[in-house]
């Protein structure tokens, strides 16, 4: 078992599977209608960038897409010490009757989720709400199961997911640290 970062998905495949995912919200949604992207700060924002981008390119519409930070909304707020940074949550239309598409880089435990659904319901009752993950670590602790995902990957005890956006980090690439993956 190595410690080196193991990189499953590359740039090309990123895109590739983005792409594929755009297509998938598209599907279970039957079109454009309704359709609201809310990326979690701060990878998911990105991700739903680009899921509107590619939306966008196909439909030739501009999907809603708005941002949500879920730390005060933490079951381990507590934990995260004594001056949290929170960043912005901006939903540009009202929720109500709409389709929203929650979009995180990776799903684990299911508390983010959680976090973000208790804050979605801070702001209006949307008619669905669907969770679309660019990866999916598996080990959860609450039942929460994405609608959508890009890549599905194994990562054993003491192993972390790292996803590399360009806008944050010049460079767009998933890698499994520590633990090893079998994807």
């Amino acid at each position: 078992m190595s410690n080196a970062p193991s990189v499953v998905l590359n740039a090309r495949a990123v895109a590739r599977t983005i792409s594929r995912m755009a297509d998938e919200i598209l599907e279970l949604n039957d079109g454009t209608d309704r359709l609201v992207l809310v990326g979690i700060q701060r990878r998911g924002v990105q991700i739903a960038e680009r899921l509107a981008e590619v939306i966008r390119e196909r439909e030739g519409v501009e999907i809603a897409r708005g941002a949500l930070d879920i730390t005060l909304y933490r079951d381990d707020l507590q934990t995260v010490g004594p001056r949290p940074v929170v960043g912005k949550t901006v939903l540009p239309v009202p929720l109500d009757g709409k389709v929203v598409v929650i979009v995180d880089d990776v799903l684990y435990t299911g508390r983010t989720i959680r976090a973000a659904l208790d804050e979605l319901a801070d702001f209006g009752r949307p008619a669905r709400i669907m969770l679309a993950v660019l990866v999916d670590r598996g080990g959860r602790e609450l039942p929460i199961q994405p609608d959508v995902v890009g890549k599905q990957v194994e990562v054993r005890k003491g192993g972390r997911v790292d996803v590399f956006v360009p806008a944050l980090d010049g460079r767009d690439e998933v890698v499994v640290l520590g633990g090893g993956a079998d994807a």
